[in-house]
C-alpha cells in the first residue's frame, strides 16, 4: 500500500489547534514536567511513551482527579501483563462522574432519545439524586465492594444510573443489551455470578415492541447468585412477583457516598466475542479506566462543558461505557435507544441535529450505508453543530471520507479510530490538532505506544504488520474472571510477542505517522460494532438436525462493507430450502442477535479442519478476501485441502 504524502483532506486552523485542550495541555506539561513545548503532537506523543510515569501523572493533575488516598508512585510494577499503576491510591469513577453537578445541576447530564427522536433531558442534579438514592438501596441489599451487579438493559438513563450507583458502591458492573438471547447473556453472567440483575420488560426496535419477559425468566432461573432483581417497565407491564419496582429504589433524596477503592479495584467486567469458547470477560479497573478515558475524552475527543457526545451503541459494547465515561469531562451525553436506520437510513443524523450533537460516533458501515441510500445530513438538517464525526467498528474506507468532507461539511474533523473491547479505549485515532488524511487514522494515542511488527518482532513502517502496544496501558485488563492462574489472559494477548500485546489486527503505520488499521488478523465477528464469536453461531445453527455442521465468516469488503456467509454442511437426505433457511435465520436472530443473521447461507460440501479438529476459519476469511490458496494457508495443518477448493472457486465467482 502507498503511503507516499497525499494532500490532506482537512486541515484544522489555527484557531482550533490553539484552543484545543491538547494544545493548552502540552504547554502546561512542559511548564511543569517536563513535556517538550515544540514539536506539536508528535513531540507530545514520543515524550508520553518515553516518560509514562511523568505524562501519567500530568493526565492526573490537568483533570484534577480526586484521590482519597495518595499514591505512592505512578507506575510500581511495568511488566505485563500485571502492570500496576498508582500502587497505595484509592479512588472513585463515579464521583468524578457526577462532579458537574456541583456547579451545573440544572443543565443537561443525559439527554434520552427513542425512535421518536424527541430528546428529553436528565439534569445533573437529578441524576446525582438517583444515584445517592440506588447506591443506597443496593447497600440496603447487602451490596458491597467487589460484588457484581448485572444489567440486561437498552441505552437509557436507567442504565447510567444504574452503572454509576454500583460504581459509587464500590461493586463491579456487567450489561448485556436485550437483543442478546438468553444463551449468550447466561454465557457472559453466569461466569461473574451476578448478586443484582437490572432488567427491563422489553424494547422497542424498528417500530416494534419486543417483549422480553421469558428471557428475563430464564435469566432469574439460571443465574443462582441473585438476591434481587429491578424491573425497569419500559413497555409498562406490571412488575413480575419477587422483583423490586426501579421508581422505589430511586425515589429518595439522598446524597451519595463514594467508597473510596484501590486505584486497581474492578470497575467492570466487558466481554470479548467467545470465537473459541466461553466469552472472555474481561476485567478493567476504576482507576484504570478513570484516567484513560479522561486522556482519550478530554485530549483526544476535545470534550468538555459546552459539548453534546452521541455514540450510537448499545450496553453489549464497549462504546456504551466509553460514552458514559463523557460524564467525566462534564459534557452532555446523548442516549439513544432504537434502530440505527428508524424510520429512514437518516435518523441518526436527525438524533444529531434534534440534541445539537458536537461530536457524532457512528460506525463506518452506517457511513457507507448513508452514501449508498443517498443520504444528505448538510441539505436536510442542520448539522452545524458537529465538529467532529467519528467511527469505530471497522475500518472507514477513503469512500467514507470523502463522502462526510462532502454531505456534512468540508470544516468537518473525521476521526477514524481504533481500539478494543480489551482496553476499553483506542490506540489510534482522534487528535484535534493533526490534519486528516484519506483512508487513515490521524496518529497513535497519547501514552500507547503502538507498533507494528513483523512475525519476528521487527517494526514495520508504510507495511502491513501485526498490531503491538510495547508499554503498558493503564486500562490494560486486571485479569479475566474465573482465570486464576493468568494462562487465559497471557495467552489472548503476550504468547506472541513475550512481554508485549499483541491486539489481533493488521495495521500499517505510515512514514508521517498516521495509522492504517486492515481489519482482524483472527476471526471475530464484528457486525455494526458488536462483536461476537463464531463458536455462539455454531452452538445455536447446529441443534438443528439438518444442520451437519457450519462456518461463519465475516469479510470485510473493498468498500467499506461487511459480507457474513454462513456455510452449512446438510446432514444426509436434507435440502437447503426456504423452510430451512428462515429456521436458520431465526434461530440465529431470536437465541443470539439480530445483527448475526447471516448475509447468505451456502450448503457446502464439508467444512474443512486444522489437524486438532478446529474449524478453518482465518484461512477461509482470507480465500474469500482474494488470497490465493498456496499464500492463505499451510497445506500441511489441513485435515482435506480438497474442500477449500470450494471456497477458492466461490471467490473467484464472487470476484
Amino acid at each position: 500500500m502507498s503511503t507516499v504524502n497525499p494532500l490532506p483532506l482537512w486541515q484544522p486552523d489555527p484557531q482550533r489547534i490553539a484552543q484545543a485542550q491538547i494544545t493548552r495541555f502540552q504547554a502546561w506539561a512542559a511548564a511543569h514536567h517536563g513535556a517538550p513545548a515544540e514539536g506539536g503532537y508528535p513531540a507530545l506523543h514520543r515524550w508520553s511513551v518515553d516518560h509514562l510515569e511523568s505524562f501519567w501523572r500530568a493526565v492526573t493533575e490537568w483533570f484534577d482527579v480526586r484521590f482519597g488516598t495518595p499514591y505512592a508512585r505512578v507506575l510500581g510494577d511495568r511488566t505485563m501483563p500485571g502492570a500496576q499503576w498508582f500502587p497505595g491510591a484509592t479512588v472513585n469513577y463515579a464521583e468524578h462522574a457526577l462532579r458537574a453537578a456541583a456547579t451545573r445541576a440544572d443543565e443537561p447530564a443525559l439527554l434520552q432519545v427513542d425512535e421518536t427522536h424527541e430528546p428529553r433531558p436528565v439534569t445533573w442534579s437529578e441524576l446525582r439524586r438517583q444515584v445517592g438514592s440506588l447506591a443506597a438501596e443496593l447497600r440496603a441489599l447487602g451490596v458491597r465492594p467487589g460484588d457484581r451487579v448485572s444489567g440486561y438493559l437498552p441505552n437509557i438513563p436507567e442504565a447510567v444510573v444504574a452503572l454509576l450507583a454500583t460504581a459509587a458502591v464500590g461493586a463491579v458492573w456487567t450489561s448485556c443489551a436485550p437483543d442478546f438471547g438468553a444463551r449468550s447473556v447466561l454465557d457472559r453472567f453466569q461466569q461473574v455470578e451476578p448478586v443484582v440483575l437490572f432488567t427491563v420488560d422489553g424494547y422497542r426496535y424498528g417500530g416494534k415492541e419486543h417483549d422480553r419477559g421469558d428471557v428475563v425468566a430464564e435469566l432469574r432461573r439460571e443465574l443462582p447468585t441473585l438476591r434481587a432483581v429491578v424491573h425497569i417497565p419500559l413497555l409498562g407491564s406490571a412488575a413480575p412477583e419477587g422483583t423490586l419496582a426501579w421508581s422505589d429504589l430511586t425515589s429518595a433524596d439522598v446524597e451519595p457516598v463514594f467508597e473510596q477503592v484501590p486505584f486497581d479495584h474492578p470497575l467492570w467486567v466487558l466481554y470479548s466475542s467467545g470465537t473459541t469458547g466461553l466469552p472472555k470477560a474481561i476485567v478493567q479497573s476504576q482507576g484504570g479506566i478513570l484516567v484513560e478515558h479522561l486522556k482519550q475524552l478530554g485530549l483526544h475527543c476535545d470534550l468538555g462543558p459546552g459539548d453534546r457526545f452521541f455514540w450510537y451503541t448499545s450496553t453489549g459494547w464497549m462504546m456504551w461505557n466509553f460514552l458514559v465515561s463523557g460524564l467525566l469531562t462534564g459534557t452532555t451525553i446523548v442516549l439513544y435507544d432504537g434502530s440505527p436506520g428508524y424510520p429512514d437510513t437518516g435518523a441518526q443524523w436527525r438524533i444529531a441535529e434534534r440534541t445539537g450533537a458536537t461530536l457524532f460516533g457512528t460506525s463506518a458501515a452506517y457511513v457507507m450505508a448513508c452514501r449508498k441510500a443517498g443520504v444528505h445530513p448538510a441539505r436536510d438538517h442542520d448539522v452545524s453543530r458537529i465538529r467532529c464525526v467519528a467511527t469505530t467498528g471497522s475500518p472507514l474506507p477513503p469512500d467514507g471520507f470523502r463522502w462526510l468532507h462532502d454531505e456534512v461539511g468540508d470544516d468537518l474533523w473525521i476521526a477514524s479510530v481504533s481500539g478494543g473491547t480489551d482496553v476499553c479505549s483506542c490506540f489510534a485515532g482522534a487528535v484535534p490538532t493533526l490534519p486528516v488524511h484519506i483512508g487513515e487514522l490521524q496518529a497513535p494515542c497519547l501514552g500507547t505506544d503502538l507498533r507494528s511488527w513483523d512475525p519476528e518482532g521487527r517494526p514495520l513502517v508504510d507495511e502491513v504488520g501485526e498490531l503491538v502496544v510495547t508499554n503498558p496501558m493503564p486500562s490494560m485488563p486486571l485479569h479475566f474472571w474465573n482465570d486464576p492462574d493468568g494462562s487465559r489472559y497471557h495467552d489472548s494477548y503476550f504468547a506472541v510477542y513475550p512481554g508485549v500485546w499483541r491486539h489481533g489486527d493488521w495495521i500499517t503505520l505510515t512514514s508521517r505517522g498516521s495509522v492504517i488499521i486492515h481489519g482482524r488478523s483472527d476471526s471475530t465477528l464484528n457486525r455494526q460494532g458488536v462483536r461476537m464469536g463464531s463458536a455462539d453461531i455454531y452452538e445455536a445453527v447446529e441443534r438443528l438436525p439438518e444442520i451437519r455442521e457450519s462456518l461463519v465468516i465475516g469479510v470485510e469488503q473493498p468498500d467499506g462493507g461487511y459480507w457474513m456467509p454462513l456455510f452449512v454442511q446438510l446432514a444426509p437426505g436434507a435440502v437447503l430450502d426456504d423452510a430451512l433457511l428462515d429456521r436458520i435465520k431465526r434461530t440465529i436472530r431470536e437465541q443470539l442477535s439480530p445483527r448475526h443473521v447471516p448475509d447468505e447461507v451456502i450448503a457446502v460440501p464439508g467444512v474443512p479442519h486444522t489437524l486438532t479438529g478446529k474449524r478453518i476459519e482465518v484461512p477461509v476469511k482470507r480465500l474469500l478476501q482474494g488470497t490465493p490458496l498456496e499464500k492463505a494457508v499451510n497445506p500441511g495443518s489441513v485435515d482435506d485441502l480438497g474442500l477449500l477448493r470450494f471456497y477458492e472457486e466461490l471467490a473467484r465467482k464472487r470476484a
